[in-house]
């Protein structure tokens, strides 16, 4: 055991030296790629032949590249739930849900009581709330973290399958107070299903960026997603990160050695939460509206599969697994499916199988690849580790 516990941290050790250049290296590739695309979307495409646009309008358009880019925030947010601090989180969508409809009460006109405006693109003259995006952002952030906190409180005293399913049980819970706030104590707090739209559009150097646009929408969008890289990689290598890893591992022997169980929680699911809130705004000036029926629990489960495909506490792998499965649930099946039917005349309907094709991604990942596509170094080695103590001892 202590040969095992000192090789471990020998190639623990190895590895933190070899991250910093590592993700400097991810972190430049993606930025080049995120510039190429902008580039290429913005001045070039126009200037293409129109076989080539009408392939891109097909198999990558650009509304698709925006949205992923919305999977990818909010993924990032629940791998530190799941897995950095290891705790199975059911019900992220709750905390997607905060941060859209924060959008929807202040950048828009949906409390018409009052003529707020600050930092808006809107006109002065249009009443209800309009703050700039930016600092809509920080208080969707905010009140997603806060209900994260409240949620979190009376649930991370659980474990395994009872908190999954308490967390599933509030995923559930949040969307029907929305779906069904169009009259609490008649007071209108979410429109019901009627929903909340238009959103206030994005300013960029006097420029309204409208939804589904990608161009300069597509830059801020990439930078929000590398702030989140950036606060993810950072806490992950401080001390507050290390307790994380240490509670995923072995939550009685973090106790032991001092971590604070409940707070070091606590604080995983409120950084999540935070990311989520991110996301949700996000998500809200990206379709230009937000509506209850489309915070449903598929959200989580689509979430989660991203983090196990791409591989829990990886953050690189996370963002592979995010942009794929995006990419997939809203581009690559619709597009698959027409290619099909046309070639051999069927009607399938692909789209409605895309839980079928999500649930058995996951069933093989887990029986042939279980660390995810880019496995953390960590998790990789515990299972290689645990892999070989079973072939030594003939299965026993």
């Amino acid at each position: 055991m202590a040969i095992s516990l000192l090789k471990r941290s020998k190639t623990s050790g190895k590895k933190k030296q070899k991250s910093p250049a590592s993700a400097r290296q991810w972190a430049i590739s993606l930025t080049i790629v995120a510039i190429a695309i902008w580039a290429f979307f913005t001045y070039l495409f126009d200037k293409t032949p129109d076989a080539v646009q009408a392939w891109f309008q097909v198999w990558l358009p650009p509304s698709t590249l925006n949205e992923s880019l919305v999977w990818v925030i909010c993924a990032l947010g629940l791998n530190i739930v799941v897995g950095y601090a290891g705790l199975l989180d059911l019900g992220f969508v709750a905390f997607w849900a905060f941060g859209g409809y924060a959008a929807g009460w202040f950048m828009s006109g949906f409390f018409h009581q009052v003529n707020i405006h600050f930092g808006s693109m809107s006109a002065n003259t249009i009443p209800g709330i309009h703050l700039s995006f930016w600092l809509v952002m920080v208080i969707a952030a905010l009140i997603a973290g806060f209900f994260g906190i409240i949620i979190g409180a009376p649930t991370l005293r659980l474990k395994s399958d009872y908190l999954a399913l308490v967390t599933l049980g509030f995923g559930e819970i949040i969307p029907q107070v929305f779906t069904n706030g169009e009259n609490i104590g008649g007071f209108n707090l979410s429109n019901g299903t009627k929903g909340i739209s238009p959103i206030d559009a994005i300013g960029v150097f006097g420029k309204r960026l409208g939804p589904f646009d990608l161009g300069w929408k597509f830059l801020i969008y990439f930078f929000l997603a590398a702030c989140m890289v950036f606060v993810s990689l950072r806490i992950r290598g401080g001390r507050l990160g290390r307790a994380w890893l240490a509670i995923r591992e072995d939550e009685l022997a973090a106790s032991m050695m001092g971590v604070p169980l409940m707070r070091t929680k606590l604080t995983a699911y409120a950084v999540g939460a935070f990311s989520g809130g991110i996301g949700g705004a996000v998500y809200a000036t990206h379709v230009n509206g937000i509506f209850a029926e489309r915070f449903n629990f598929s959200i989580s489960i689509i979430l989660l599969a991203m983090v196990v495909l791409g591989g829990m506490g990886n953050v690189w792998g996370v963002i592979v697994g995010a942009l794929l499965m995006a990419w997939i649930n809203a581009t690559g099946l619709p597009a698959v499916g027409d290619t099909f039917n046309n070639t051999f005349h069927t009607q399938i309907n692909f789209p409605s199988y895309n839980f079928l094709l999500f649930g058995g991604i996951l069933v093989l990942m887990m029986l042939f690849k279980r660390d995810g596509l880019l496995p953390e170094a960590r998790l990789k080695m515990i299972s290689h580790e645990n892999d070989d103590d079973t072939s030594n001892t003939g299965g026993h």
